[in-house]
């Protein structure tokens, strides 16, 4: 039976490949205040403004491919059960091949329903005001914004639980609960870290390894490693 391995991916996984994280050092997303276009008061004070900006997102993720890190990913399903549970919108790692992802804070290329958080289309194109469900309720990004419950986190804090290896990857473990994931996994569970300016983990004597590399780099050397575990 493979062993499974559970991996956290954040934004720095998708900046290799082009797309700009909020995280940036002036705090923008793509020149925007994060809470315009990432809340549910930016929603209401300027919805056009918010289609707009993930209509853009949109346009720019059909530009994009996935990086050596999405890649390996993939490869790994081939040695090992892999679940990715990621803090990111984009579809990158389903191109490279990663068949099991979950996506924590939505997905940019779904839409859901203003009223029913069930309704959910998938969705390609720009989103415009009077693109309605079957209720004639506006349609919106389904996308996690600041504030938002986190629908996926029940089933993400699961998958740690039971991870035989668990990785991080690219992401400042600073986005709660994101961040508070890998304080669950099983102290027995060996855990990787990769990211180019990691962050101190507290209260995690199961840490194996940090490898203080970009997410493309730093996944050919855990690759490496993993196969210790096989």
């Amino acid at each position: 039976m493979k062993r499974k391995l559970v991996v956290l991916t954040g934004a720095g996984i998708s900046a290799e490949s082009g797309i700009k994280t909020f995280r940036d050092s002036d705090g923008l997303w793509e020149g925007h205040d994060v809470m315009e276009v990432a809340s549910p008061e930016g929603w209401n004070k300027n919805p056009e403004l918010v289609l707009d900006f993930y209509n853009k997102r949109r346009q720019q993720l059909k530009q994009v491919q996935p990086n050596a890190g999405h890649q390996i990913l993939a490869e790994l399903e081939t040695d090992f059960d892999v679940y990715i549970i990621t803090q990111n919108v984009d579809n990158l790692h389903e191109k490279a091949g990663s068949t099991k992802v979950l996506h924590l804070h939505g997905e940019l290329l779904k839409i859901r329903s203003t009223k029913d958080e069930n309704y959910i289309l998938d969705w390609h194109d720009d989103l415009i005001l009077g693109d309605f469900d079957n209720n004639n309720h506006q349609m919106r990004p389904h996308i996690v914004w600041f504030g938002e419950e986190v629908p996926a986190l029940e089933q993400a804090l699961e998958l740690t639980k039971q991870a035989d290896i668990f990785a991080v990857i690219g992401t400042s473990l600073q986005v709660y609960p994101a961040a508070g994931l890998v304080q669950y996994t099983h102290p027995d569970t060996p855990v990787f870290y990769i990211d180019p300016k990691p962050v101190q983990i507290h209260n995690l004597p199961n840490l194996l390894d940090v490898i203080p590399e970009v997410a493309s780099e730093g996944m050919k050397i855990l690759k490496k490693k993993l196969l210790d575990f096989i």
